[in-house]
């Protein structure tokens, strides 16, 4: 009985691991859409941008910490490198409106920060983890098109590290 027990906890258990690696995301897959609220209040879906601008969505764990306030301040302070490309980009975590908005605040954030308090979107980019999400940020082309991924991101280097990926990406740069 024992034995049958710890067969089918293993089976589960390859089969959920399965299941995970092949849902995640990869460069040249679509962007699952999304629909967020904003730090700013209004509410923001990808599908609005697809056929208009690139998109970046930058993952962040907690609203309040150190590595997510060092990171929100660098695209605060630097959002000048940012705004040479025709893209729009968010920072996003599962924290609820509310404190999103005041991180927003405090940060001086010149961005939206959208808040995904269920978990779902979080889900479908693969990027939970125990209720928060991982720093990962995903690029994504006009055709809703995954064209990078960067999970290794630098918080105090956030903003230049995007701009560079932008240029590297060949996103469209906003003429004067």
């Amino acid at each position: 009985m024992l034995q049958r027990l710890l067969s089918t906890i293993a089976l589960t258990s390859a089969l959920l691991f399965s299941v995970t690696t092949f849902a995640s995301l990869k460069v040249g897959d679509q962007a699952p859409d999304f629909t967020m609220k904003g730090s700013d209040g209004k509410t923001y879906s990808l599908s609005d941008y697809k056929g208009k601008q690139n998109v970046v969505l930058a993952w962040f764990p907690k609203a309040f910490t150190s590595g997510c306030t060092i990171e929100c301040k660098s695209l605060a302070e630097n959002g000048h490198l940012l705004k040479e490309f025709n893209a729009q980009y968010f920072m996003a975590s599962t924290d609820d409106a509310s404190d999103n908005e005041r991180f927003a605040q405090e940060t001086k954030a010149d961005f939206p920060l959208l808040s995904d308090p269920e978990g779902e979107v979080a889900d479908a980019y693969d990027v939970s983890f125990m209720g928060y999400a991982k720093r990962h940020t995903f690029y994504i082309d006009k055709t809703g098109k995954i064209v990078m991924i960067d999970k290794n991101v630098r918080p105090a280097k956030s903003a230049e590290d995007m701009a560079k990926y932008m240029k590297m990406l060949s996103f469209e740069v906003v003429s004067d």
